[in-house]
């Protein structure tokens, strides 16, 4: 699928509302750490070049979409932490499921631990990560006015960083011809790391992976 037939494809079903969407599910809700963010947000840089909508201007119309889906962003992760910080014992006590591993949670809380209040900004460049970041911080209770900082910042530094890229880049011919490639490189790059510590990461023996 080229970049003109997946932006129609996106136009047909709500366009980049679809997209605020979409970004929303992925960094606060469980269902969402499937969904392919950072493609997606190039995608939009792509189509936001080639459509003024709603203004008459990409000076108007730029800023605007990245304020939108950055508030999804925002709004996705706020979420997520409210779910965390009322429910964290529950999630300890669920069963893994298709939709939901407790080894997803177990990677998001060490990466926590280990980058700090600084995990919020830097997980949203981490499919799957992303997702359970914000739950965590709600289950450790993680101060809300800090965690408040970390969400905006994280959110606008992520969206912009994916979506001016494509806006930028999407135009030039090389970058069109070869689209479908640039994307599956993308995912590639983003799903990779967390992919290989979640099925090849091996475990400490005599070590409980309880978080």
């Amino acid at each position: 699928m080229n970049a003109d037939k997946l932006a129609a494809l996106v136009t047909a079903y709500g366009g980049l509302y679809l997209v605020a969407l979409i970004i929303f599910a992925e960094t606060g809700l469980f269902v969402g750490f499937f969904l392919p963010g950072d493609s997606l947000l190039f995608v939009t840089g792509l189509m936001i070049a080639n459509s003024l909508s709603p203004f008459d201007s990409n000076a108007l119309n730029l800023p605007f979409w990245i304020a939108l889906i950055s508030f999804a962003g925002v709004v996705g992760n706020s979420v997520g932490y409210w779910f965390g910080n009322k429910t964290g014992h529950l999630i300890y006590e669920r069963k893994d499921t298709w939709l939901f591993k407790k080894k997803h949670i177990k990677d998001a809380h060490d990466f926590y631990e280990k980058k700090g209040g600084g995990a919020i900004i830097l997980a949203r460049f981490l499919p799957i990560v992303r997702t359970f970041a914000p739950i965590v911080a709600g289950v450790v209770d993680m101060d809300r006015k800090k965690f408040f900082l970390y969400n905006v910042i994280g959110s606008l530094l992520w969206v912009s960083s994916m979506v001016l890229a494509g806006f930028f880049l999407g135009e030039i011919p090389w970058v069109k011809h070869n689209f479908e490639k640039i994307v599956i490189g993308l995912v590639v790059v983003t799903t990779a790391p967390v992919l290989f510590k979640m099925f090849f990461g091996k475990k400490k023996p005599g070590v409980d992976t309880a978080l």
